[in-house]
């Protein structure tokens, strides 16, 4: 295996658990408490290890990876090397693939599958480069697709391997209800629902109905997705949906405590965030962005462009230090 595993140590990959916990039953411990799972969203770029460990400790249950291409990682040792990186303490995962082939797919999932509880298909990503490709939305056209890609992965994997699906909606219902039952009943574990057309931008609501009428089509779990930016919005949510579990991209993005019920990013989670993005480093950019994204209720917006001068780490870290946002 030569994917990057930090914080290992010293231990071969062989010395990792043989089960990873299923995300199957972490829907079912979270609804025994009364409430529904809360996730972290797969975000392009953004849901890395540093940011998975963050959230993880703000009452995160479980985390998804940006979206990682089948066909590459499988076909490229360097694609692995920078598409994945994981430790023990990164549980539960579950890996999103963008893909439109049962091998690759397949392949890629067999790949991770020490490492993670789980794989997820994309059907939902609407960026041209990838529906060109055959990737996300584009495959909500053709369910019989899927539903052989969530074939091959458990026929390699084994039955047990947690496989979902993340889906956008149609603009005629009636189709997502046949997208739904067939995936099913390809055994897919979980479905998450985005309740958007693939044409929709993220400033149209998501509609709540959508995610109801899956929930009440299909047997297995469902996520809600779309609209999470407080924990208030959460409980509504789950409640207007019946949804087993409610994920979060942009609203983590700003407030990556909220979850744990933070009206704001506290000073306290970005000190956290660069702790974890000093074992586990982001590309500075990257990070620069991560920051002044969270730290929105933290600086003025004349604070945040100040920040993003910053020309290195080390330069960032002592700006940071100045206005007392770490130690």
């Amino acid at each position: 295996m030569d994917m990057i595993v930090r914080d290992m140590d010293d231990k071969h990959v062989d010395d990792w658990p043989e089960e990873r916990i299923h995300p199957v039953k972490i829907f079912e411990a979270t609804r025994m408490k009364g409430r529904p799972t809360y996730i972290c969203a797969p975000m392009v770029r953004y849901s890395k290890l540093a940011f998975r460990s963050l959230v993880r400790e703000y009452s995160v249950d479980l985390c998804y990876t940006p979206m990682v291409l089948a066909k590459e990682f499988v076909r490229s040792s360097q694609a692995r090397d920078s598409d994945f990186s994981t430790n023990f303490q990164d549980t539960p995962t579950v890996v999103q693939f963008g893909a439109s082939s049962p091998l690759e797919l397949a392949r890629a999932a067999s790949l991770v599958q020490p490492f993670v509880s789980g794989v997820d298909l994309n059907c939902g990503c609407p960026q041209s480069w990838a529906c060109q490709d055959g990737l996300g939305a584009v495959l909500m056209r053709d369910r019989a697709a899927v539903a052989g890609m969530v074939k091959a992965v458990k026929q390699l994997c084994g039955p047990d391997f947690c496989v979902s699906v993340k889906i956008r909606i149609h603009k005629d219902l009636r189709e997502t209800v046949d997208f739904v039952r067939t995936v099913e009943a390809a055994g897919a574990d979980y479905l998450t629902v985005h309740a958007r057309t693939h044409y929709q931008r993220s400033s149209t609501p998501a509609l709540i109905e959508a995610t109801k009428l899956v929930k009440e089509t299909v047997s297995v779990p469902v996520v809600a997705n779309g609209d999470a930016f407080s924990l208030e919005d959460v409980e509504r949510i789950a409640q207007q949906t019946g949804a087993d579990g409610v994920m979060s991209a942009r609203g983590l993005m700003e407030n990556p405590t909220l979850f744990a019920g933070y009206a704001a990013t506290p000073s306290e989670a970005v000190e956290r965030f660069m702790f974890h993005a000093m074992r586990s480093p982001l590309p500075y950019k990257l990070l620069q962005h991560h920051l002044s994204e969270m730290a929105g209720g933290l600086l003025t917006k004349k604070q945040r462009l100040e920040m993003i001068e910053n020309r290195d780490i080390v330069e960032l870290i002592d700006w940071l230090r100045e206005r007392g946002l770490v130690n």
